[in-house]
Formats: C-alpha cells, sequence, structure tokens
C-alpha cells in the first residue's frame, strides 16, 4: 500500500539532558501520524563543562526567579504531552550518550528510536545520570543491544567527529538554544507550541522540492 502522507524533512538541534528536548522530542512524534517524518539528529552538547559526575542545576547560573518560571513551563509543557519529569536538581554531562546515539544511528531507526527515547527518559524520567559510562551500559543492555556499542561509540573517532560538524553547523546557523528544529525552510527555536510545529510542517510539505 502506497503511504499518502507527504514526505517532511527536519533537522534538530537536541541534546539528552535537555528537558524541552524531550517535549519538542514528543511533538515531533505527533506529526508522525500526518506526515513521513525523516529527522536529521543533530546532537549538541549543551553543557560540556559538567564532570561526569554531574552538578547541582543551581551552578547553571540561573538565578532562583528565573529557574522556578522555566521548571513551572516545563511543567505545563509536560502535561501536554503525557511526559514524566524527575524532579530537575542536578545536570549531567551528555558527550557519552551523544555518542552512543550517533553510533546507535548506523544500525538503522529500529534501533537508534528506542535508544533516543530510553536517553531522555533515563536522564529526565528516571533522574539517572548519562555521564556514568556503567549506566549507559545498562541502557544497552535494557534495550537489548550489543555491549560493543558502546565500544564502538566511545572509540571510533568518526562519531567525535560528527559531534564537532554539528557544534560547526549550529555555530553557523547561530542556533543558541535546544531544541532548534529546522522544518523545510522554517526554523523554530525552543519547544514552541504543537499549533506553531504543526503550521511549520504544513508549509514546509507545500514547497517545491
Amino acid at each position: 500500500m502506497t503511504d499518502a502522507r507527504p514526505e517532511l524533512l527536519v533537522t534538530a538541534f537536541s541534546d539528552y539532558i535537555c528537558p524541552f528536548c524531550y517535549v519538542g522530542d514528543a511533538r515531533l512524534n505527533r506529526l508522525r501520524e500526518s506526515f513521513r517524518v525523516k529527522i536529521n539528529w543533530c546532537l549538541l552538547e549543551i553543557h560540556p563543562e559538567t564532570p561526569a559526575e554531574g552538578r547541582p542545576v543551581s551552578e547553571l547560573g540561573y538565578d532562583p526567579e528565573t529557574w522556578e518560571q522555566l521548571m513551572a513551563a516545563l511543567d505545563v509543557l509536560a502535561a501536554e504531552e503525557g511526559l514524566e519529569f524527575a524532579e530537575h536538581s542536578f545536570t549531567a554531562n551528555s558527550h557519552r550518550a551523544l555518542l552512543l546515539a550517533e553510533a546507535a544511528k548506523e544500525l538503522g531507526a529500529a534501533s537508534f528510536y528506542p535508544l533516543h527515547r530510553a536517553l531522555f527518559e533515563a536522564f529526565l524520567r528516571d533522574g539517572r545520570n548519562l555521564g556514568d559510562e556503567a549506566v549507559l551500559r545498562a541502557i544497552i543492555e535494557e534495550q537489548g543491544l550489543e555491549q560493543s556499542l558502546g565500544d564502538q561509540a566511545w572509540s571510533d573517532p568518526r562519531f567525535e567527529d560528527n559531534l564537532k560538524r554539528y557544534r560547526l553547523a549550529a555555530a553557523q546557523l547561530e542556533v543558541r538554544a535546544t531544541p532548534t528544529f529546522f522544518v523545510g525552510t522554517h526554523r523554530l527555536d525552543g519547544a514552541v507550541p504543537f499549533d506553531e510545529l504543526w503550521q511549520a510542517a504544513q508549509l514546509a510539505a507545500d514547497e517545491p522540492s
């Protein structure tokens, strides 16, 4: 049977420790009901200075009032998408998790997407430290993948090169927030309302290829 849904190409700059990226991912998934969504995930490390053991969010530089407003907004977005969040009290170093996801891309969508969602859930829902190799190896096992995936992700320079390319692209495109989505020729900064994402998708689908 021919799939009548129009194809939709999206480039997404995202990080697994970013709660608004988790919301954005859920909203992109909602588009799949009406579009054949193909996403170029540009995995962008937002806090490379964070040590492997993680650090309190109080060290991120937000004043308490701004942080409280961000978390209140996040509560609303999470409720809209049916997502569960642990208390966001610490941040993690996501570098190894991003490399792991890059390696999983080579296994195809059937392996990448379950791992992709598990990485979001591990940190943002369950409060597990993505900077801890043991945690990542446990996630690999939980997803039924071979431990050699982690070995390859953390030793093959190709995946580090991919992350460098994403950082360069982000700089060239002046990406200043995660998530940032490019839907056709339309740019969306942050976890925009689903209606705004939907409108961009419709406009992109109507653009000449």
